[in-house]
């Protein structure tokens, strides 16, 4: 395996696109209430991005064994887990959305987040979800500092997770990203401590966790080739960051004005 170590400047290209993919998110959440059809999100991230100059990464991104995916952004909607395709569906009352947003900017450095949508008054347990899953992620970013290791970031969201009666998603994972969308290690959200590869100062990765209300089960929905749900229908939350790995700790490289507050735990945003 062979992790990409950024440079000085590789560093400052990412925080500028990074925060560009966090920009976008800002710029759609206004907009995000009832009645509004996922497709609609998707043509203003669509045009937040050429405002700023950027593109997006998943319009026509195709993977081995996978159709181009046809749109600016993914929108994953209750119990859908991951890479929901925009659609003319109204999302009504009570409904809960994952926008994932992927920036390639002018120097061809990619931004990747993602955030979790609340429509209208939802109902305990969804908020519940979309809660524990944000604090999971923020339970794995902790881990992050040199020496750690990649299996204390996934025991981290696991044990925080399940603690709290919900499931992990085993199928995806966070990824390695700089010049390339997916590149080298894989983040998973489960694991053992003091396992798998050693957290080195330079590496640049996503945090991503999916966790399911029910069980961690998961299917392909339809024949759009993309789109994966709960193969028992429960709901499904994810939040995703891009973390830096600095010489002391970890550095959020996703945040811009709008981004959530910290959990009450974090005491900083860099380390």
């Amino acid at each position: 395996m062979t992790i990409n170590i950024k440079s000085a400047e590789d560093i400052e290209a990412m925080r500028h696109a990074c925060r560009l993919a966090s920009e976008v998110l800002d710029y759609i959440a206004p907009h995000i209430k009832p009645g509004i059809t996922t497709k609609e999100i998707d043509r203003l991230g669509a045009e937040c991005m050429a405002q700023q100059g950027t593109i997006s990464a998943t319009v026509g991104y195709q993977p081995p064994g996978y159709p181009p995916y046809p749109a600016s952004l993914c929108t994953s909607v209750n119990h859908v887990v991951c890479h929901g395709i925009p659609n003319d569906k109204p999302l009504k009352k009570g409904d809960i959305v994952n926008v994932d947003v992927t920036v390639i900017t002018k120097d061809g450095w990619y931004g990747d987040n993602s955030r979790m949508y609340l429509i209208g008054e939802c109902s305990i347990a969804a908020k519940r979800l979309s809660a524990v899953t944000f604090e999971a992620m923020w339970h794995g970013i902790l881990q992050v500092k040199p020496g750690a290791r990649l299996g204390d970031i996934g025991h981290a969201i696991q044990k925080f997770a399940e603690g709290h009666g919900f499931s992990v998603v085993r199928e995806f994972c966070g990824h390695g990203i700089g010049q390339k969308f997916h590149e080298e290690p894989q983040v998973l959200h489960y694991g053992r401590p003091g396992t798998l590869e050693e957290l080195q100062p330079g590496m640049v990765f996503t945090i991503e966790p999916m966790i399911n209300a029910g069980k961690r089960d998961v299917k392909n929905h339809g024949n759009d080739g993309w789109t994966i749900v709960t193969k028992d229908h429960s709901l499904s939350a994810q939040w995703e960051h891009t973390v830096l790995v600095t010489p002391t700790g970890y550095e959020v490289m996703t945040l811009s004005a709008g981004s959530p507050p910290l959990p009450s735990f974090v005491t900083a945003t860099r380390t």
